[in-house]
């Protein structure tokens, strides 16, 4: 490694490391681990609701907690920017105290959310300059203040401020992009490591890999952070409109490259499918707004299968939500119930779909890793695959 690469390796934790690998399913490359926070330890492989304001929609802490079994929580730098704003957050200690939320969070760049505001943006080398979409207001990101901002936030992981081409995006805009993002991660570097961990709890930066589906970019891209020597690594850039096939290809080709011995997070995805194809090429972390925006919709995910519940069919079933799920709600409510509910838009509706989908998702995770120490992950995958995209 180059003197000159910027390292992030000055800013670990003393003691123990972020992450401990525990142990690789012999069969495939599903990894179960473990992260250690100043707000709580992560068992992984793990999923990770979105509390996109400060919030999971519609659900209590304790649900969160209780009925969920969040490990972690993830927030949106992009909005919690924008409302209730940095210094409400400072004001009130950070955001798990201003939420109530004491276990580990973790922040978005925002990146995404800028980059998705199509006609009120504009990209240069200092940043990316963007209009509100709650008032109109203008406002600039650069790498150098959104480290700024996620650490008022106060997140125990951080992500560096990077470009997300679309899946569509042909080669010379992806190759742009890439490098526009890996000079804003050295910079993002600079700032972070000139600043301090805030409320008195340490705070990890996690470079993202880019490179759109382009195989040769994406190596390059995942050697030039695992160079950064960072406490992580996430993924980014994918289900963003690939196909399903072109994600699990880059997955692997990353995969390859970045350090055995550090977390792997791939943003934004996905359905209880993508997470085990991405379990079994390696990555340990995830999240997506899909279990509560489904769910909000009255798609329910199950052990055995894909449910519509705005479906008429519903209508005089009373058997258990999800049978084979240990979630609460599963058996304190039966799927007549839940067809009523949302047939009469009632807001009791949202909120049961959105515990229910988000405690499938973490009991997914958990029962992924059971079966990663028991050395038959790649066995119960194949098994399990069918039933899970069932639509019932």
């Amino acid at each position: 490694m180059s003197n000159t690469t910027p390292s992030l390796r000055p800013t670990w934790r003393k003691g123990e490391p972020l992450f401990q690998l525990q142990h690789t399913d012999t069969g495939s490359s599903a990894r179960a681990g473990r992260i250690t926070t100043d707000h709580g330890t992560i068992e992984t492989p793990i999923f990770m609701p979105v509390g996109t304001l400060g919030t999971v929609k519609g659900l209590h802490t304790h649900e969160i907690l209780d009925e969920v079994k969040a490990q972690i929580i993830l927030g949106n730098t992009y909005h919690l920017y924008l409302r209730p704003g940095l210094e409400v957050l400072e004001a009130a200690g950070g955001l798990h105290k201003f939420n109530g939320f004491h276990k580990p969070m973790l922040t978005d760049s925002g990146g995404f959310q800028v980059f998705s505001l199509t006609g009120i943006r504009k990209l240069s080398e200092n940043g990316c300059e963007f209009r509100s979409h709650v008032d109109g207001s203008k406002h600039l990101f650069t790498p150098e203040n959104v480290m700024d901002i996620e650490r008022i936030i106060g997140a125990d992981i951080m992500m560096a401020f990077d470009e997300c081409p679309p899946g569509t995006a042909d080669f010379g805009y992806a190759r742009k992009s890439l490098d526009l993002t890996h000079r804003w991660l050295d910079r993002c570097i600079k700032r972070f490591s000139a600043t301090e961990d805030k409320y008195g709890h340490h705070q990890a930066l996690f470079p993202i890999v880019q490179g759109c589906v382009y195989p040769e970019l994406r190596r390059e891209s995942a050697q030039f952070m695992a160079e950064r020597d960072a406490e992580g690594y996430a993924i980014g850039g994918l289900a963003v409109g690939e196909p399903a096939e072109k994600m699990y290809e880059m997955i692997e080709i990353v995969n390859e490259i970045l350090p055995t011995d550090r977390p792997r997070y791939l943003m934004g995805v996905g359905t209880p499918m993508n997470i085990l194809e991405g379990i079994e090429r390696g990555v340990d972390m995830f999240d997506c707004v899909m279990p509560t925006r489904n769910g909000r919709n009255g798609q329910i995910f199950t052990w055995n299968g894909i449910i519509n519940f705005r479906n008429a069919k519903w209508a005089k079933d009373f058997s258990p939500v999800d049978p084979l799920g240990t979630a609460h709600c599963d058996h304190a409510y039966t799927k007549a119930y839940l067809h009523h509910l949302f047939k009469c838009k009632e807001l009791l509706a949202l909120q049961i779909a959105s515990i229910h989908n988000l405690a499938f998702y973490l009991e997914l995770v958990r029962v992924a890793r059971e079966h990663i120490l028991a050395n038959d992950f790649a066995e119960w995958k194949r098994s399990i695959l069918p039933q899970l995209a069932h639509r019932l």
